[in-house]
């Protein structure tokens, strides 16, 4: 059943300012509202139970990217058409442009935006891995000021995040230190397009010779949030390449994930894919 949309309310505030000032003037009352691309599937299924919406889309604040020598910085508003058609990003972030390539239709594309895609903190979304094995942080603003937090533990649970009340994503600000790793992305879904992921990986690996000198593993649709593998990169840093440190990675996988039974996979068909997907990884850096 469709919902009634008068029912619901919309407020398109000039300037970021106000648009925290109505957040933290009614604390509660009014929720962000990025590109819409999931909280319209909600409306149109008569599911989205929230009525009072402040509207992001158009506050110049949010959008822009921009390029410094130590960070590259994208506005929460940033779509993935735009981080397609940028080319710092696509020779220095591979990871991102190819999860931005892999997020639903070319509507979807132009529409959905990577902090909308952070805020809506489903452990199945395409971006947020990548932001992860990017060393990734977020700059959270309210009306009473501005903070920037690591990206990795920003999500403590599902649909949870460390975020206080009044708070928006602004900025996202990745380094620049990722030039010269080995990068590798993966979404492993139903179809090979508009499909939300049963497995998301992306890595990073920086390789002298075949020895792991550092590396990040992130995941997705393996656990109740996205997360980096943290006791696999561990057990992998000053390591060679082998047969054998490849099937202690595996085992140390199995530890740092928690997949589920659900009406898209299973639990141990993600634990294999997941598994199966770190050997590839793995085996490519010496290649």
């Amino acid at each position: 059943m469709r919902s009634f949309v008068p029912a619901y309310e919309l407020r398109s505030p000039a300037s970021l300012a106000e648009a925290l000032y109505w957040m933290a003037r009614e604390p509660g009352a009014w929720q962000p509202f990025a590109g819409g691309t999931d909280l319209m599937v909600l409306l149109e299924a008569g599911k989205l139970a929230h009525r009072r919406f402040i509207n992001l889309w158009k506050l110049p604040e949010l959008h822009g990217i921009g390029v410094a020598p130590a960070h590259v910085t994208l506005g929460a508003m940033t779509t993935y058409s735009e981080v397609l058609r940028n080319p710092v990003l696509f020779e220095e972030f591979p990871l991102l442009c190819r999860a931005a390539e892999e997020t639903g239709s070319v509507a979807t594309q132009n529409r959905g935006t990577l902090g909308g895609n952070i805020a809506n903190a489903s452990p199945a979304a395409d971006s947020p891995p990548a932001l992860l094995a990017y060393d990734a942080e977020l700059e959270l603003v309210s009306a009473s000021g501005a903070r920037w937090t690591p990206y990795n533990g920003f999500h403590i649970g599902y649909k949870k995040m460390q975020m206080r009340d009044g708070e928006v994503i602004s900025r996202i600000r990745l380094p620049r230190a990722s030039r010269g790793w080995g990068q590798h992305y993966r979404k492993v879904g139903t179809r090979n397009a508009q499909a939300i992921s049963k497995i998301c990986f992306a890595a990073g690996a920086q390789v002298e010779g075949d020895m792991i000198l550092d590396l990040r593993l992130a995941f997705g649709s393996v656990a109740p949030t996205v997360i980096r593998a943290a006791a696999t990169e561990l057990r992998l840093r000053g390591q060679r390449v082998t047969s054998a440190i490849i099937a202690e990675a595996r085992a140390a996988l199995a530890h740092d994930i928690s997949p589920i039974d659900d009406i898209r996979s299973s639990a141990r068909y993600r634990l294999r894919v997941a598994q199966n997907l770190l050997e590839e990884f793995l085996e490519s850096l010496t290649k």
